[in-house]
């Protein structure tokens, strides 16, 4: 089932042994748009402090009473390395958090895992944040039609299978999906997403009914 990211923000992660913190953001990785990690603000028991989990801790998600339960304890979350949410995560910082936790690299690991583009020397892959990407602009391949207003991703696999997009400032507000498989190419620096579709096959499409 697809689900929403802003719906998980604010979710409770719990630990074996107690509460870790809320849900504050996501990263997803921008080759294969596959949701990496978790940022959890872990509140006053770590001075507040922000860490990644990966969704490879997950043991289940309770949707009713919003919280997600991980394969993790307290003093794990605690010791693990600090990481600078604010910033850039690095593959190394990456690779010191998968050696400290255990974890498999996705980046070489079959399954949900698996890095599908390794074969391609020509990818760059990054971390983005999903917080940074909603609301950016959507540009069809006749002009802008609207801003990304959600992610949404399959909650077994993570990975992301659309973006909701708001065409409330082009067409009396109408909200269709769109599947990365038609993003052309992300402008990062200015905010933009380009689909190569034009704007009549966008506003062709089903009104999003959550």
């Amino acid at each position: 089932m697809d689900r929403s990211i802003l719906s998980l923000k604010g979710f409770t992660i719990r630990a074996t042994d107690g509460e870790i913190g809320k849900v504050d953001n996501f990263y997803f990785e921008d080759a294969t748009w596959t949701i990496r990690y978790m940022v959890v603000q872990t509140g006053n028991w770590l001075s507040d402090r922000r860490v990644l989990v990966s969704p490879i801790s997950v043991l289940k998600t309770d949707w009713h009473d919003r919280q997600i339960f991980m394969s993790l304890t307290r003093i794990q979350v605690r010791d693990s390395p600090d990481i600078d949410t604010a910033k850039p995560v690095s593959r190394q910082h990456e690779i010191q958090l998968y050696q400290y936790y255990g974890w498999d690299y996705y980046w070489s690991s079959p399954g949900i895992w698996e890095y599908r583009y390794k074969e391609d020397k020509t990818q760059d892959p990054h971390l983005r944040s999903a917080n940074e990407v909603i609301g950016y602009h959507i540009h069809a391949e006749d002009g802008e039609i609207g801003h990304a207003e959600d992610i949404l991703f399959d909650e077994k696999s993570w990975q992301i299978k659309s973006i909701l997009l708001d065409t409330s400032n082009w067409w009396f507000g109408k909200k269709v999906v769109i599947s990365p498989e038609t993003i052309n190419s992300v402008v990062w620096e200015e905010r933009q997403i380009v689909v190569g579709v034009d704007r009549k096959n966008i506003l062709k499409r089903p009104e999003f009914s959550p």
